[in-house]
Parts: C-alpha cells; sequence; structure tokens
C-alpha cells in the first residue's frame, strides 16, 4: 500500500496520508467526487477527483479529524492542516 497519494487538481496540490487516515468518511461527505474508501476502509482519490472543487477539496481536508489529508496552494504552501 502506498503511504501517500497525491493529486494536483485545480490548481491545489492534495495529500492522503494513508498511514494515518482511519475511515471516518467526514472527507467522501465533504467532496464526494474526490475521495472514497478503499476495500481496507482507508481514503482514496477517486477517478472523478479532477471535477472536484476546489472549496470542497479544502472543506474535505478541514473536515478530517486525523489531519490525513494535506492540501498546498499553486506556490507549495500548505494551506490546510
Amino acid at each position: 500500500m502506498d503511504d501517500v497519494r497525491e493529486r494536483e487538481i485545480d490548481g491545489l496540490t492534495v495529500r492522503i496520508d494513508r498511514l494515518i487516515c482511519v475511515g471516518f468518511e467526514d472527507c467522501i461527505v465533504e467532496a464526494p467526487n474526490a475521495f472514497a474508501l478503499d476495500g481496507d476502509g482507508i481514503a482514496e482519490f477517486t477517478e472523478h477527483v479532477a471535477e472536484a472543487e476546489r472549496e470542497r477539496l479544502l472543506a474535505a481536508a478541514r473536515s478530517c479529524p486525523v489531519d490525513a489529508i494535506v492540501v498546498l496552494d499553486e506556490s507549495g504552501n500548505q494551506l490546510h492542516p
């Protein structure tokens, strides 16, 4: 299993730290086009992640109780957490 998954979406770099994700699904509630749980109950990107809106990605990161989702802006500045 990859420990970190990363995608560039709408000018943001979004990372999922799969080692600390515990599968609460809060990210899925906030951005269902972007996130899903895999067979082990760990967050992963969906095939429709490119369609996710910037604000929904940020909301998903903010909603994660263990900060497993990191979001960086175009300059590499960390927006969350």
